[in-house]
């Protein structure tokens, strides 16, 4: 075993001790255990399993998000403020002062990668154990908490004529499929994934980000990730079974109604679609939202940038006691 399949055996264990448990659970209720559609719904009820724990996570994310555009005026004030110096001094009191800011917002560049970074090993466990079906099956050994039964069970099952361990490149391996079945559903799954995935960054994009966040450089940073991320995810489709499309489809219909919801109830001040919900709260005769400060936060970056100019200025001693 080497040092990434080490890494990967408690996630391939945790991704299928999930889908067995739906599909026990969906067998009992009176669904065939062989059927694709038993195997498919055990698949979303892993992607319902996983993004329910990562709520507390992608309410971090938006609340990350939501900084790094309100920290945009700051940033580019603080960007010209420091233009042209590069000498060693300059640069170190500009990533204090750029520290600083992040603080106060409460927020730094990486958290709204969070989510994705959390999910990506699940991602490669479940491609890891539906890659290995028909090898398995065939070789009269179970993956992970899957019995070989289970395997052989999951080996046979299809959907639209599409065995689920099926890819666009590698086809199917197990045989039982059409081949058309596996092009056609391949192929639409991808356009799925990739359309679901671009609609959910644009999303932001549109609506929740304000007039200031769309001039700065961080607009053009989300430009390139809102072709670049659907392009490497449709690229690599063709390399996915089935079943892995259907769960990074599902995945990311999960990540456009939690947008849909927070966009539309907690939108980022200045935003289209805080607009909207002034708009919508005046149409009811509600007041308008208060813009809230966060005095505690201000005070930190005031006392963050109190110490890195006190760390720049260090007064060295004129006397030495002697011995």
């Amino acid at each position: 075993m080497d040092f990434f399949e080490t890494i990967m055996f408690p996630f391939k264990w945790l991704v299928s001790i999930i889908m067995v448990g739906f599909h026990e659970g969906l067998s009992f209720l009176g669904m065939p255990a062989a059927n694709g559609w038993t195997w498919t719904l055990s698949i979303i009820g892993l992607v319902l399993v996983i993004r329910a724990a990562l709520i507390p996570v992608f309410v971090k994310q938006i609340k990350a998000q939501r900084g790094m555009q309100l920290l945009q005026p700051d940033l580019k004030k603080l960007q010209t403020k420091y233009k042209g110096k590069t000498d060693q001094l300059s640069r170190q009191a500009m990533a204090q002062e750029q520290m600083a800011l992040y603080k106060k917002h409460g927020t730094n560049p990486f958290s709204a990668c969070l989510p994705m970074l959390i999910q990506m090993p699940f991602f490669f466990a479940l491609f890891q154990v539906l890659s290995g079906i028909s090898t398995n099956a065939k070789a009269g050994q179970g993956i992970g908490a899957m019995s070989h039964e289970q395997v052989v069970q999951f080996d046979q099952s299809s959907i639209f004529g599409a065995p689920l361990s099926a890819s666009l490149l590698h086809g199917d391996p197990s045989g039982s499929g059409s081949a058309v079945a596996v092009w056609v559903l391949s192929i639409i799954m991808i356009l799925a994934m990739t359309a679901s995935q671009f609609i959910t960054q644009k999303q932001i994009m549109a609506k929740n980000m304000s007039e200031e966040a769309l001039a700065s450089p961080f607009m053009r940073q989300q430009k390139m990730m809102l072709y670049i991320l659907p392009l490497v995810f449709g690229i690599g489709g063709i390399n996915f079974p089935i079943g892995v499309l259907i769960y990074w489809t599902t995945t990311n219909l999960w990540t456009m109604g939690q947008q849909f919801f927070v966009i539309r109830r907690m939108p980022t001040p200045g935003s289209p679609a805080a607009k909207a919900l002034e708009e919508r709260r005046a149409a009811k005769g509600l007041p308008p939202l208060a813009g809230k400060k966060n005095d505690d936060a201000e005070a930190a970056a005031a006392a963050a940038a109190a110490e890195a100019r006190a760390q720049r200025v260090q007064p060295q001693r004129k006397n030495r006691k002697k011995k």
